[in-house]
């Protein structure tokens, strides 16, 4: 009785290539997830900085003025400079006679 390996050879030939197969996706799925858990840490890092930063700007923009304190502030402003305009131009005259007691008094003292 002779005994007949080559139809064992094809089935173990054929078993080791499947779990060959498997160990390959299994492999590739593994270092992907490990890849993926990689960048997913980064990302939480990345995400935290950024809400530190929000949270920085939020806290410092509540000390800013708003939109309608801002735009009271510019009607002050121009408030302020039309009575600076009626100010320079009530202060005209003034300004000329002092001139002319200046010119006045340094004649004055020349004779």
């Amino acid at each position: 009785m002779t005994l007949d390996l080559q139809p064992i050879i094809v089935w173990i030939t054929a078993a080791l290539t499947v779990i060959n197969f498997l160990t390959i996706i299994k492999n590739a799925l593994s270092s992907t997830s490990k890849e993926n858990a990689a960048d997913i840490k980064g990302h939480t890092h990345k995400l935290t900085e950024h809400d530190r930063r929000i949270q920085t700007i939020e806290g410092e923009m509540k000390h800013l003025p708003d939109r309608e304190s801002q735009h009271r502030m510019e009607l002050a402003m121009a408030a302020i400079n039309g009575r600076l305009d009626t100010l320079n131009e009530t202060l005209k005259p003034i300004k000329a006679t002092n001139e002319r007691i200046n010119e006045l008094l340094v004649e004055q003292v020349k004779k």
